[in-house]
């Protein structure tokens, strides 16, 4: 069983690299082929975009609770079975605080 300090460290390797995965500019590389982005004018003349997922891979990259899912089966493998995995979970919940921590002073 986890204890309550490894199921918060998982979590937050799950949310950043869901994060990376789904928002991320670094991995538009990535979602590229599945998602079209549109850009539209609204009536007061200002850009939007709008994301158009393509197809069933497409839905579920555009997808934050879909990515999540598998985000966090991922970072369950590399901590349970992969020899030094918890380096790489550890990387990305220090990475996913330190992003909690920016959006909040960011707001301040």
């Amino acid at each position: 069983m986890l204890s309550v300090m490894e199921i918060v460290l998982l979590a937050l390797a799950t949310f950043r690299l869901t994060r990376l995965i789904v928002r991320d500019y670094i991995m538009e590389w990535f979602r590229r082929p599945f998602i079209d982005v549109k850009v539209i004018q609204n009536e007061q003349g200002v850009a939007e975009e709008w994301v158009e997922p393509k197809g069933f891979i497409g839905e579920g990259l555009s997808c934050q609770w879909c990515v999540g899912v598998w985000s966090a089966f991922i970072m369950l493998f590399f901590y349970i079975i992969v020899p030094y995995g918890e380096w790489l979970v550890l990387l990305l919940a220090l990475a996913g605080l330190q992003s909690i921590i920016y959006t909040w002073v960011d707001r301040q």
